[in-house]
């Protein structure tokens, strides 16, 4: 796999349509990525197996094997980053692309350059862990009460039993981790997880804390860990482990 921080990272484009290829691969190259692209799922995995991309922008409404399908083959196999584009706009879709392992998704019609700036940020923060860098009063491993992160490793155990995160979970609940009790706004979320470039809308957030939630949560409508605050955002505290259901957010 490429270096994501270099400009010969490869993003592989799963697409159909001609004229959205033409202008991502246009975006793309001229942002500085190696870009390969690939009409239909299949030709999509043969290229993914044979190229092992840094990163795989993925329509979900391809012919024949579609986005779902494709992202969950690579899933079974990869732990590549995968941006999905979908016309698909009920938080439901998003969540079904979430729950199968994509990092991100963006709905169309997209500007070329958020797309742009969604990829650097995704490959920013899914960099090959030996580019991580803990600072010095960091430990490696974070403990709580039936959770343990290993931050090195990417590794999360929840009452002894592995779970696995997408890229981005794994991103948002090292950012909360890292602060028990601390308050974190959408907005700070966003800029600590997705990067200060990234120009979705906070709702990113809430969805992604929701399907966390279903992975590390023994009841995800009363959480032990990731707690909503009423009209602020969200907060680790994984010291109460009763909480009353909460009201929304």
């Amino acid at each position: 796999m490429n270096d994501p921080y270099t400009s010969e990272a490869t993003v592989l484009v799963i697409e159909d349509e001609e004229s959205i290829t033409r202008l991502l691969r246009l975006y793309l190259i001229q942002a500085g990525y190696r870009v390969l692209v690939a009409g239909n799922g299949i030709v999509g995995l043969t290229l993914h197996e044979r190229e092992h991309p840094d990163l795989v922008v993925l329509d979900v409404m391809l012919p024949g094997l579609d986005g779902w399908d494709v992202c969950r083959r690579i899933r079974a196999s990869a732990r590549t980053p995968i941006l999905m584009l979908t016309a698909l706009q009920t938080e439901e879709d998003r969540i079904a692309g979430l729950d199968l392992g994509a990092d991100d998704y963006v709905t169309k019609p997209f500007s070329p350059r958020e797309l742009v700036s969604r990829v650097r940020a995704i490959l920013r923060r899914t960099a090959p862990t030996e580019q991580l860098v803990l600072g010095d009063a960091e430990p490696d491993m974070l403990n709580f009460p039936g959770l343990t992160l290993t931050v090195r490793a990417r590794r999360v155990e929840v009452d002894g039993r592995r779970v696995e995160l997408t890229a981005k979970e794994f991103d948002l609940l090292l950012a909360l981790a890292r602060a028990p009790e601390r308050v974190f706004t959408r907005e700070e979320l966003l800029s600590a997880v997705w990067g200060y470039d990234y120009l979705g809308d906070s709702r990113t957030v809430d969805v992604h804390i929701g399907t966390l939630r279903k992975k590390i949560e023994r009841d995800p409508a009363q959480p032990r860990y990731i707690k909503t605050i009423w009209r602020v955002g969200y907060v680790f505290d994984p010291a109460d482990a009763s909480v009353a259901p909460e009201s929304g957010a």
